[in-house]
């Protein structure tokens, strides 16, 4: 691989190379968290001083940060630096209590852009290429952050943020969009519209790259997308607690997502025993950031389930890698005592061809147990009798009771009576009451 096709030299870094860039820096990190009252006070607690944390390993002792923790800290009490040091804050709704807040320096958000234009230019976005953005803008980052790191690569920029799809459609073709960015189920609902206004998109647009995230997919999803739109679709990942997009993107393998471990010190760990498990075992991803100025954290608990996917990628890049989302341990499905992802119903169902891309699971009392309903979308014209109907749910139905070791109601219904969304996609509808 030449190295035209790295964005900065840290990329080429050997893994002792880095190992030795994330100690120096995790020493900075620490020190600079006594800045912040919650840290002080979470060290001074555990017997802790920044002295103690000399080594990778000494990480260990630091407790986990929490979500929770942001909360109780609501608004500004994590902050390592003065608030008239700070540029920029992000937030959570909020829906459930205090929002979360993530304070910004300048130096913070010159950072982010340099990360997400190295995820871009790792999948091939070069300064000549149109980038579309169709994700929103506001106290959400995936549209600035994206926004950022394509500028500061120098590709043309159309901030188009999300819905009105007919006018995304419109500049695909005015402008020769060539890099989009968007969520899976606004991806599949993209190319919907343009089948309905006789759009081919490998033919009447120039799409070649599709960065997709911010929603758990399957690989079926993912390469059902780019046959569809005729583009590459590459995996990102980034949370607003660690700035945003930018954390985490595939390379050209698509073999899982490279974490920038210049940036960040990545760590597994069993959700119940909070112990760290061997590469290759799904767990709980914890982060600890390593260039952050404004509200450094230290071992965040991501509540994502992932795994370290073993060994060495072919693209001659050593950062590690993580691969997609399963989920969150949060967003589990307890359904008659198993354990269920609604990623594991996407699988099954992305595997029927007469199936459309859009599903919601229903969660419901029925008597003394809870069921679970599965409407799924089916394609216009693959259906034309109720026969067939009647055997394609029973085949699904069998496969997810395989899959899940529950048996699920099956209802397939005509393409378009789901509720659609221009943000992320509801896969989850819990009506269950507790008693």
């Amino acid at each position: 691989m030449s190295y035209s096709e790295f964005y900065n030299p840290e990329e080429t870094f050997s893994r002792d190379a880095i190992c030795a860039l994330q100690t120096e820096r995790l020493r900075k990190t620490v020190a600079h968290c006594m800045g912040s009252a919650f840290y002080r006070k979470r060290f001074a607690d555990a017997g802790l001083s920044p002295e103690d944390i000399m080594t990778l390993d000494d990480l260990k002792k630091v407790p986990f940060t929490t979500k929770q923790d942001l909360r109780d800290t609501y608004p500004f009490g994590m902050a390592s630096i003065p608030l008239s040091e700070c540029t920029r804050l992000h937030s959570s709704s909020g829906t459930t209590g205090n929002p979360t807040v993530i304070l910004h320096s300048r130096r913070d958000l010159e950072e982010w852009a340099n990360a997400v234009a190295r995820c871009l230019w790792m999948v091939g976005c070069r300064p000549e290429d149109v980038f579309q953005n169709t994700s929103g803008y506001g106290m959400f980052t995936g549209g600035l952050g994206f926004q950022y790191g394509a500028e500061r690569l120098g590709m043309l920029t159309v901030p188009a943020a999300a819905g009105n799809t007919l006018r995304q459609i419109k500049f695909f073709t005015d402008f020769k969009t060539t890099v989009v960015h968007a969520i899976p189920s606004y991806a599949a609902r993209l190319y919907e519209v343009m089948c309905e206004r006789g759009i081919d998109p490998r033919k009447d647009t120039s799409l070649r790259i599709l960065a997709i995230g911010a929603e758990p997919h399957s690989e079926d999803t993912r390469k059902r997308i780019e046959d569809m739109l005729g583009v590459k679709a590459y995996n990102s990942f980034g949370m607003s607690e660690m700035c945003g997009p930018g954390v985490a993107f595939e390379c050209p393998r698509q073999e899982g997502m490279h974490i920038w471990e210049d940036y960040y010190i990545v760590e597994i760990i069993d959700p119940v025993t909070l112990e760290p498990v061997p590469d290759g075992e799904v767990g709980e991803l914890v982060l600890t950031t390593l260039k952050r100025e404004a509200m450094p954290l230290l071992r965040y608990r991501t509540r994502d389930l992932t795994r370290i996917i073993p060994g060495e990628c072919p693209c001659g890049r050593h950062h590690r890698r993580i691969d997609r989302i399963k989920g969150r341990s949060d967003d589990m499905i307890i359904l008659r005592g198993v354990n269920i992802f609604p990623i594991q119903v996407e699988q099954v169902l992305m595997q029927f061809k007469e199936l459309a891309s859009d599903y919601l699971i229903t969660l419901e009392n029925e008597g003394g147990n809870d069921g679970m309903t599965v409407e799924v979308e089916f394609t216009e014209h693959s259906l034309d009798d109720y026969s067939a109907l009647q055997r394609l749910e029973k085949n699904i139905t069998r496969m997810l009771r395989d899959e899940i070791l529950v048996t699920p109601r099956v209802k397939l219904v005509p393409k378009g009576t789901l509720p659609q969304s221009e943000g992320k996609a509801v896969r989850v509808r819990d009506l269950r009451k507790q008693y």
